[in-house]
């Protein structure tokens, strides 16, 4: 069943077409990835998903819920929830605020409970500090709550920003490039950790990520964008042998073995 669909989605910036008639369906619970060469439109494609580009045609349907239109805040709330391709944590911040500023869109507290300190917003500031240690300990900083983000090793920090994304409590969870900059290790524990997080979770994952070896060991469904446009959609084993696919990275003439390196 499908959690997200696009239909004919179409951003432009001026007379550059980014994202082109683009049809798309994203099944429950799976791990979907969106690849192409750089400026193929992926990114683009999930600022449109959360809000920050409105497409100038075309609809995105999250679950029943039309995303065109609406804020990225309100994106949130009806669960979709993302990380950055460049980290973009509060680097003077503890790893501790850092979850708890996820939080905030489930936190019900007003300002005068604030000043005031009332029961219930007190209550409410413990649930959200175990909530915050939970986080913590699923993606393995237990003992890091307090270091500023900043201080916290490269991996560690790439964990910290999908621990304050799951914050939000998301029912999809888009990953750009998770694996960007991790040396070999680096990379193999992001894998398990995104099908950790699956498996556990039950949410769906949508990943654009340039690291083909990262896609086709833990995707079930790969979409390839070229300049805009959908050139290929399958299964890892069907993208890999694909022949637009394989012309659109390596140029005519690769094989598929080339493709597959």
């Amino acid at each position: 069943m499908a959690i997200l669909t696009t239909k004919r989605l179409t951003k432009q910036f001026g007379g550059l077409v980014a994202i082109d008639n683009l049809d798309m369906e994203v099944k429950e619970s799976s791990i979907h990835s969106v690849i192409g060469p750089n400026g193929a439109g992926k990114t683009t494609l999930f600022n449109c998903i959360t809000g920050f580009y409105r497409p100038e045609f075309g609809e995105i349907d999250l679950a029943g819920h039309s995303l065109v239109g609406l804020l990225p805040d309100q994106i949130v709330r009806l669960g979709v929830a993302r990380t950055y391709q460049n980290i973009r944590l509060f680097p003077a911040l503890t790893a501790m605020e850092n979850i708890l500023i996820g939080l905030h869109t489930h936190l019900k507290a007003r300002f005068a409970g604030i000043v005031l300190g009332t029961p219930g917003t007190r209550k409410e500031e413990q649930k959200a500090d175990e909530e915050s240690s939970r986080l913590l300990r699923f993606v393995n900083l237990t003992g890091k709550g307090e270091q500023l983000a900043k201080n916290l090793p490269y991996g560690e920090q790439r964990r910290l920003e999908i621990a304050r994304a799951l914050a939000t409590d998301p029912k999809i969870l888009l990953l750009d490039e998770p694996a960007a900059g991790m040396n070999p290790k680096e990379t193999q524990e992001m894998m398990d950790f995104i099908q950790h997080l699956r498996d556990e979770l039950g949410i769906t994952i949508i990943l654009i990520e340039h690291q083909m070896k990262v896609v086709m060991s833990i995707s079930e469904t790969v979409t390839v964008l070229d300049y805009g446009e959908k050139i290929a959609e399958g299964t890892p084993s069907e993208i890999q042998t694909n022949p637009k696919v394989i012309e659109a990275y390596l140029g005519t003439g690769a094989s598929a073995a080339d493709a597959a390196a």
